[in-house]
């Protein structure tokens, strides 16, 4: 219905609004044409009408708290009842009254949501003094004390149940955690007397590791003094002083061992410094390769220089990383040229490319279609959005025709 029909302006610049009561005065406008008075007024009511479908959105999306959308409804409701402009004012307070429904209705499923977690908190507390209970009743002393940190973090975090439901739970939280706490410590004093018997055995240990370190057989005796570290391991902790004692005296042989094993691996490198040569030579031949022009030359001439590279011979060990990388690359790079060519002649991709340029085609033609029509009826913005499609799809064909000559 238009404004004339919810209200009208008298010869003085009164405007009117029509309700079921009968006519009430919403004001005056004496500056303009009845036109514009009625407008001026319409225009009230039609941001009064866009505040109430603004909230009716907001209840119904469930962003506001039901506390708050009540207070909104009233604020709304405030403004509407006897509001100073002309449109169905009945019918639109009519709107806003049938939100207090929906308000309630969202204040009962608060309600219920909230018993919901109530519920899922007891259900999540029975599983912490469950977990509690299993814990207290295993053997896990690395791991079950930050665990049982971690399950008292999550009951904080959950909200109380009745207070009968909820103390019992805690009890059966708490006496598992006293429980565990006392076999943990029962435990660990067990384990001191253990520690008296561990040091025997890596006073054995660090004697054999001190009697190795003069031997020149390097490998066997890397591999036994391997074997001495698990030994060691497996021993567990002796008394803290004697312990680190100890160790002092095993790693020093160790070290002694291992330092003799690198002087003589050095001079081996010495040794292999002109293979490393040689292969510096083949490097820069295998590296000239690159960029691959010709991909099939490359390859014969690389399998040559592969072969060359092996009966070099060893090179020192710091450079072998570098070496063996830099004849990696040109090698993936040298397939890298020969997979590229097979996907460009992938006949499949070559099929697909097609197909989309076909498809992109036939799309072109019904644009430039539509366009010509849009033109003929001077639609300028269906003119407009045409041709940014037509360039839009036109760009997408051009790519399309660039791979489908790659893969040609």
């Amino acid at each position: 219905m238009t404004g004339q029909d919810w209200g009208r302006v008298d010869e003085d610049g009164t405007v009117y609004v029509r309700t079921s009561e009968g006519e009430r005065s919403v004001g005056q406008y004496p500056a303009g044409s009845p036109d514009e008075a009625l407008k001026f007024f319409t225009d009230r009511f039609d941001a009064l009408s866009f505040e109430v479908e603004l909230l009716e959105k907001r209840i119904g999306s469930g962003v506001l708290s039901p506390e708050d959308a009540a207070a909104s409804v009233a604020k709304v409701r405030a403004s509407v009842a006897g509001a100073n402009a002309v449109g169905d004012l009945e019918g639109l307070l009519a709107r806003v009254d049938g939100l207090t429904g929906a308000v309630d209705s969202q204040r009962e499923a608060k309600k219920a949501e909230r018993a919901e977690r109530v519920a899922a908190a007891r259900v999540e507390k029975e599983r912490i003094a469950a977990a509690a209970e299993e814990l207290a009743a295993g053997n896990d002393w690395r791991n079950g004390a930050n665990r049982l940190r971690d399950l008292l973090e999550e009951w904080k975090a959950l909200p109380r149940l009745d207070r009968a439901s909820d103390d019992t739970l805690w009890r059966r939280f708490s006496g598992a955690r006293t429980t565990y706490t006392r076999r943990r410590k029962a435990h660990f004093s067990q384990l001191n007397e253990q520690r008296d018997s561990a040091r025997a055995v890596k006073e054995r240990l660090a004697t054999e590791a001190e009697a190795l370190s003069t031997s020149t057989d390097w490998g066997p005796t890397a591999g036994r003094y391997r074997d001495l570290m698990r030994e060691w391991k497996a021993a567990g902790p002796a008394p803290r002083d004697v312990d680190e004692a100890l160790w002092r005296r095993f790693r020093g042989a160790q070290d002694t061992f291992f330092g003799a094993r690198d002087a003589a691996n050095s001079a081996l490198d010495a040794e292999f410094a002109g293979n490393a040569e040689v292969k510096e030579q083949i490097l820069a031949e295998a590296e000239a390769l690159l960029p691959v022009e010709d991909l099939d030359a490359a390859k014969r001439a690389f399998r040559d220089l592969a072969d060359r590279w092996d009966a070099a011979g060893k090179v020192p060990r710091d450079r072998v990383k570098e070496l063996e990388g830099r004849m990696r690359k040109v090698e993936q790079a040298i397939r890298g040229v020969e997979d590229e060519q097979w996907k460009r002649s992938d006949p499949e991709k070559s099929a697909r490319a097609n197909d989309v340029i076909v498809k992109l085609e036939a799309a072109i033609a019904e644009v430039e279609a539509d366009l010509e029509k849009a033109r003929a009826a001077g639609d300028a913005k269906k003119v407009a959005d045409l041709e940014g499609n037509l360039a839009s799809r036109q760009m997408f064909l051009d790519a399309a025709r660039r791979a489908s000559a790659d893969f040609g």
